[in-house]
């Protein structure tokens, strides 16, 4: 028998990624955020949600563009950072010695450190309460060298991304592969 715990925001996995965009004076910003998920296949969109309140909400309205960089496993102390702290009053690629680099493809900066980034311009922007969900369509994913397979895709057991629980406040790794999608279920 399942028990209620109410309506709380408990879903898995939720992602840790640090959304990059340029504040009013140029100045590069990273914020983290979790919630967020693909959103379209075609054309290629992800959705992320941001309080209006946080220094990035004003950026991606201005701007009309955003990056999402995926951090592994081992950067787990530098994303915390930029989720704890605002772009208001600090520069928070200086403070964890991480680098900005200007996207060639939208008006935002990505993480150079972390293996994998979504570069997206804003397409739709909707108010949904106390946050606003930002659909970026995707026009480049770029990804380290060492993350990918022979087949040249990502490698998520090499990118190693960090999975954030709403539920304890707390960041898990991903675990062992379990099968083949669209395969392991033929046989049941």
């Amino acid at each position: 028998m399942k028990r209620s715990v109410g309506a709380k925001t408990l879903l898995y996995p939720t992602p840790t990624w640090i959304i990059g965009s340029y504040d009013r004076q140029g100045r590069p910003n990273g914020m983290t955020a979790s919630w967020g998920g693909i959103c379209c296949s075609d054309p290629p969109c992800v959705a992320v949600s941001l309080r209006k309140a946080t220094y990035s909400y004003g950026s991606l309205i201005e701007r009309q563009a955003f990056t999402v960089s995926v951090p592994s496993q081992g950067q787990v102390k530098e994303a915390d950072y930029f989720g704890m702290s605002s772009g208001r009053e600090t520069d928070k690629f200086a403070a964890t010695g991480c680098t900005p680099v200007r996207s060639e493809l939208v008006d935002a900066p990505y993480v150079q450190e972390c293996p994998l980034v979504l570069e997206c311009k804003v397409l739709h922007v909707f108010e949904l309460g106390l946050h606003t969900q930002f659909v970026g369509q995707i026009l480049d994913v770029k990804a380290d060298e060492e993350v990918l397979d022979a087949d040249g895709m990502p490698d998520i057991l090499k990118v190693r991304p960090i999975i954030f629980s709403p539920a304890n406040y707390a960041y898990y790794g991903i675990g062992e592969t379990l099968g083949r999608a669209f395969s392991v279920g033929k046989v049941i």
